[in-house]
């Protein structure tokens, strides 16, 4: 079978004797499975658009808030009058399927398409038709009963519908990254639990720097996630303003009095979302700006979440001729030449998305700079871009929890005699010292591998009792003296430098 412009038509079955029904649109007729839902327009878009080779039914979530923006117009136009009870419960009746999971396998056109997303809008359309129609008793195709543009997309456009649909979806999307993040925040937090008496030399670009414990590196990660959690929650209210009822351009033709508050309010209890209409509709149809806030919150956050991937994996670097200071868990062998070599692959993996994250960030900024006039045909790829974004992070953070950080040990040897031979304890020192001899010193351990405290003592600038006080570990690392394992990172203070540096006795500079 071939169109009239003699391309091949799109392929609904691979074999003849499959039942099909004829639908027809605009453009002609097609053959349609008589047992799928989607229809007509739906089959044009598969054809058209074989890109991506991924429907939108790989994010459920978008697929569900398609089904709650359905619903709630047919409920709106059920309130004032603009569609009969019959039709309006039917269709209402097919989204709450969908709403629970239902036909999402009939959500077929690419996440890639042409058009604004009306190729998606209509796939909902007609399987929400479709649905519809079966569930009172009349056949699939039977449109002269409930049609898909005439009943279920009823004072609806495309360009109200589609970005609502993106908005709902990204706020239910946001939950499920919001709560992995917080779980991966809690796991590095019980590790710095777990590491709070283990001292170790922090370092600032590469070079030792000032002693540490293992407990407040990892509590530092605890601390930045969860500041990301809070930036997250802030971005997400920003897509709280919708634009439903401005149906093509923001003029709201075709919408009867009366649906614009009908509809919010519907949309508002279906979804359990803070909802608002926007308070100009054909400045709202035409801008996506609020995509580029919440695509830059999910880059925050992953590339954050990259630089902790990254500092474990030069922390567990080794493991004899690197820091060797932690040991992730061995989850799979690491060469196909070298034995026994294991690499830190959740990290890496890690990373990965969060480059992925910050190319589809470039891809929204783009898109939404594209956009014309008074609609932006681009929403689509930014669609997509966010959603996969989310997708990735909520599972990076999972598996990066449960299969690294959970697992996480301190190499407590390796890091009791790097700190021994450390000399950053000398900045301790200084006050009491004085910098330049401080300095000295330093030179001189690192050119003999003598301790710092013995060539303290030797050049009788303090006796061992007055170096001891100096060098508590409460001293050099900033915690409380009664630190300890039950000490978590939310209690977990500074010591006031006048505290530090109280009571300690003051040696005039050497000459």
């Amino acid at each position: 079978m071939t169109s009239s412009q003699g391309k091949k038509a799109p392929a609904v079955t691979d074999s003849a004797s499959v039942p099909t029904r004829t639908e027809t649109d605009s453009i002609g007729s097609l053959e349609i499975p008589a047992a799928a839902y989607w229809g007509v327009h739906t089959a044009r878009a598969m054809e058209n658009f074989p890109i991506a080779r991924r429907p939108v039914s790989v994010y459920p979530d978008f697929v569900r808030a398609f089904a709650c923006v359905k619903q709630a117009a047919a409920r709106a136009n059920l309130e004032i009058g603009a569609l009969d009870e019959q039709r309006a419960n039917l269709i209402d009746a097919a989204c709450e399927e969908i709403k629970a999971g239902n036909l999402h396998d009939q959500f077929t056109v690419g996440v890639i398409q042409g058009g604004a997303g009306t190729s998606t809008n209509m796939n909902a359309n007609e399987v929400i038709t479709n649905r519809a129609l079966e569930i009172g008793g009349h056949a699939k195709g039977d449109y002269s009963f409930i049609n898909p543009n005439d009943h279920t997309n009823h004072s609806q456009s495309t360009n109200d519908t589609y970005p609502t649909a993106i908005k709902i979806a990204l706020a239910f999307s946001l939950q499920n990254l919001l709560g992995e993040l917080t779980l991966l925040a809690d796991a590095f937090a019980a590790k710095g639990r777990e590491f709070s008496g283990i001292i170790k030399v922090g370092r600032t670009q590469l070079q030792d720097a000032v002693p540490m414990t293992l407990g407040q590196e990892f509590n530092a990660f605890a601390t930045t996630l969860r500041e990301d959690v809070q930036r997250l929650e802030e971005a997400v209210a920003l897509l709280g303003e919708v634009n439903m009822g401005a149906t093509a351009i923001g003029t709201a033709i075709n919408a009867p009095v009366g649906y614009r508050e009908a509809v919010i309010k519907q949309l508002r209890t279906i979804t359990g979302l803070e909802l608002v209409t926007a308070g100009d509709l054909v400045e709202s149809t035409s801008d996506t700006g609020v995509f580029i806030t919440f695509s830059g919150a999910l880059k925050r956050s992953a590339l954050k979440m990259s630089k902790i991937a990254n500092d474990l994996r030069l922390l567990s670097s080794g493991p004899q001729a690197g820091f060797g200071e932690i040991n992730l868990p061995a989850r799979q062998a690491g060469s196909s030449i070298m034995p026994g070599k294991v690499n830190p692959v959740i990290p890496e993996a890690v990373s990965q998305v969060a480059y992925s994250v910050a190319g589809a960030d470039i891809t929204v900024s783009m898109a939404v700079e594209a956009g014309q006039l008074q609609l932006n045909a681009f929403e689509p790829v930014i669609a997509h871009s966010l959603f996969q974004s989310i997708t990735w992070l909520e599972r990076a953070c999972q598996t990066f929890r449960v299969n690294c950080v959970n697992g996480i040990t301190a190499n407590e040897s390796a890091l009791e005699d790097t700190v021994a031979r450390s000399v950053t304890v000398i900045t301790a020192l200084a006050p009491v010292i004085g910098y330049a001899p401080a300095a000295q010193l330093a030179k001189q351990a690192l050119a003999t591998n003598e301790p710092i405290s013995d060539l303290v003592v030797k050049q009788g600038l303090l006796d061992r009792t007055q170096l001891e006080e100096i060098l508590k570990p409460e001293r050099l690392t900033g915690l409380p003296a009664d630190h300890g394992v039950e000490n978590s990172a939310d209690s977990t203070e500074a010591v006031p430098r006048d505290e530090m540096t109280s009571e300690l006795p003051v040696v005039p500079p050497a000459e």
